[in-house]
């Protein structure tokens, strides 16, 4: 038994609380060491007659990546006390593992094993229940649809006229969105995810100069409130992007210390590094990356955190937000966001808060910040085997059963699911044009657990590179829409609305691997659905590991213990 590959505290998405009192526990160890695993567990106070009372659970081994196994359980203590510990069985060996470290005989110090002195009902982790029902749709407002030509930048040009350059205005508006809420109906979006607002000199309005104003070229608060009045009409919910780790060079608090130097008042409102200020060759001040036209903000400057609280305040109190994206979120001190959870969520409870981490997020993911982080490593794994081809079936489910158990189950369910965005290339342009290749992407996105997001124009094959080709108008001409990618999209997402076990419902598993199929499983007690995707560009046999009834995409009923799969395809069959 490797007893170095054996790991667990009790803590994040090793010991959590879920609701009911539930306590999800999982205990990760090398891959194919251990044969059984049973979990040893009691309320540390129930001794009677002096001799501790336990109970005994099998734990069940819930996926594997390369190196590791990971065996999951759930119990449900009756007073919220738990002290547990664990008899690992690797077919010639049996040891306890609690706290304590290893042992060949059941210890009876109860201090030996692994504590949950109390579970709270603030300690169950639970991001806003209708989260985990939405489709996303992000919108880049400046490129989305034009509603109000009045309001267009002096230096507009004719839309989609240009493949985008960074300098570039083509008059998108948040009146143009209203515009277009039929057709986001009509593909079944019930959320929007807007890049910024508010008032910015570029067009990507990342470099905020007053975060409480919206920028005139998009419109102005009674377009806002218009907006989110229809997309709730609608059932949408709306998400906007703060900008809190740096404002823009144009920010009046910065172009203040531009001025007076060590005698602003706002001196301390960013890092700077030395007197006087400069922009170049380097700045003398931290920006985001190294560009000086976003200097850095101190969130620990007490003027600052105020400023900036009532900001993330101010826009879910008057307009009615369901959500905030935050940029940069990793940046930013934890007790800031700390206080932004509080603040927001004592206005709106189920306000989303979703963080923009492209790393291993745990630290931000404990119930006191997040309720979620953009899930880059689930779209590196996706674009890795559909799109590049850089990795096997075997890889991407190993990769992918990683990914699932960094966290707990209820912040996967959340997790904001994504192919693409502002900041990636068109997934269209990862797949080098193949629209099979897309339309494999788009069906594990939408069949998958979390909550999945379509970057606007993706679901009618808009191409584009790194930013900012990425960022192209809209193309609203029926003509020149790729309409089977949208049909294709449409029809994910009804049954993903249709069957709950396309969503968040149910367990998950993954099959063993085919030659160049794979498959995952979800299931209740009452019903099982088998997605299956062949990555190769042949025909190829799939073996069920029973009968299915029918295949939910073709409508057809099946009659064999074997499917066959096109190239570049996939099926959704039902048990």
């Amino acid at each position: 038994m490797n007893k170095l590959a054996i790991s667990h505290r009790s803590t994040d998405h090793y010991a959590y609380a879920c609701a009911n009192n539930e306590i999800h526990i999982m205990l990760k160890a090398e891959k194919n060491d251990l044969k059984k695993v049973q979990i040893v567990y009691g309320d540390p106070y129930d001794m009677p007659a002096g001799k501790w009372s336990i109970q005994k659970v099998e734990m069940n081994k819930t996926g594997s990546d390369r190196y590791f196994d990971y065996w999951q359980t759930v119990v449900k203590p009756p007073y919220r006390r738990l002290r547990y510990g664990f008899e690992l069985d690797d077919g010639e060996d049996k040891l306890f593992f609690g706290e304590g470290g290893f042992s060949h005989k059941r210890p009876d110090d109860i201090a030996f094993y692994f504590a949950m002195p109390f579970v709270h009902a603030s300690d169950a982790f639970q991001p806003p229940h209708w989260v985990k029902e939405t489709v996303w749709y992000q919108i880049f407002p400046e490129r989305f649809a034009n509603g109000n030509k009045k309001n267009d930048p002096a230096s507009v040009l004719k839309w989609g006229s240009r493949d985008p350059e960074a300098h570039h205005f083509f008059g998108g508006d948040l009146q143009g969105v209203i515009d277009q809420i039929d057709y986001l109906k009509e593909l079944g979006i019930t959320g929007i995810y807007f890049t910024p607002i508010f008032k910015a000199f570029s067009n990507h309005k990342y470099d905020t100069i007053d975060y409480l104003e919206i920028d005139p070229q998009f419109g102005d608060n009674e377009t806002l409130k218009n907006l989110i009045a229809v997309c709730h009409r609608n059932g949408i919910k709306v998400m906007l992007d703060a900008v809190f780790n740096h404002s823009g060079f144009y920010f009046p608090q910065f172009q203040d210390v531009l001025e007076k130097g060590e005698d602003s008042p706002y001196k301390n409102w960013f890092h700077i590094r030395e007197f006087p200020v400069v922009t170049e060759p380097m700045p003398s001040y931290d920006t985001f990356a190294f560009t000086p036209f976003m200097p850095k903000l101190n969130t620990q400057n007490e003027e600052v955190r105020r400023y900036l609280l009532n900001v993330a305040r101010y826009w879910v109190e008057e307009f009615d937000i369901d959500g905030w994206r935050l940029d940069v979120a990793n940046e930013v001190d934890h007790q800031f966001w700390r206080d932004f959870r509080r603040v927001v969520k004592e206005v709106k409870p189920d306000l989303y808060i979703l963080g923009e981490i492209w790393h291993d997020a745990m630290p931000w993911l404990r119930g006191d910040q997040f309720d979620a982080v953009m899930n880059y490593p689930f779209t590196r794994n996706i674009l890795d085997l559909f799109a590049k081809g850089t990795i096997t079936p075997k890889d991407f489910i190993e990769n992918m059963t990683s990914v699932i158990h960094m966290y707990p189950s209820t912040v996967n369910t959340s997790a904001f699911n994504l192919v693409g965005s502002h900041d990636t290339p068109r997934v269209l342009n990862e797949c080098s044009g193949n629209s099979d290749k897309v339309r494999q992407i788009f069906t594990f996105l939408l069949t998958f657990i979390g909550t999945p997001c379509i970057y606007y124009g993706d679901e009618i094959g808009l191409d584009g590179g790194h930013d900012p080709g990425c960022r192209k108008c809209m193309v609203w001409e029926k003509s020149k829409q790729d309409q089977d990618m949208f049909n294709h999209v449409q029809k994910l997402i009804r049954l993903r609305k249709e069957y709950p076990l396309l969503g968040n419902e149910g367990r998950l598993s993954f099959l063993p691997v085919q030659s160049n199929c794979f498959a995952f499983m979800k299931e209740d007690n009452d019903q099982k659905i088998l997605v299956v995707f062949n990555v190769s560009d042949q025909l190829e046999p799939y073996t069920l590991p029973a009968p299915a009834v029918v295949d939910l995409w073709t409508g057809k009923e099946l009659r064999s213990n074997e499917v066959k799969i096109a190239g570049q395809g996939f099926a959704i069959l039902k048990y």
